[in-house]
């Protein structure tokens, strides 16, 4: 079921928002690309929060050891990271952002 996040003006293009949905830590991200994609928000080799990473096109980059993961797929691009990390589902209507955190996202 989709829940309202935030307003998508809250999020300039190229910038990540730390959202809770369902208690779950969700990293909703407004990507170079213009896209809203919405990842979990925890680094599956640190365990550190990646909505306080680096947007470069559609890859966010962990802040402590410099994993990238690929916004649509969670997939990692770069160690240490190994894991992928779950994407999420993301639909704006309006100026409202919206995830489905039980379903993956389709991108």
């Amino acid at each position: 079921m989709f829940e309202r996040v935030c307003a998508a003006s809250e999020i300039t293009k190229g910038s990540a928002l730390a959202v809770e949905v369902d208690d779950q830590p969700v990293a909703v991200v407004h990507a170079d690309d213009g896209n809203f994609y919405a990842i979990h928000d925890v680094c599956s080799h640190a365990e550190v929060a990646l909505s306080d990473g680096e947007i470069d096109g559609c890859t966010l980059e962990c802040w402590l050891h410099g994993s990238r993961f690929d916004l649509k797929t969670g997939e990692p691009l770069e160690l240490p990271a190994t894991e992928p990390v779950p994407t999420y589902a993301v639909r704006v209507d309006g100026d409202d952002v919206l995830v489905d955190i039980e379903q993956e996202s389709a991108q």
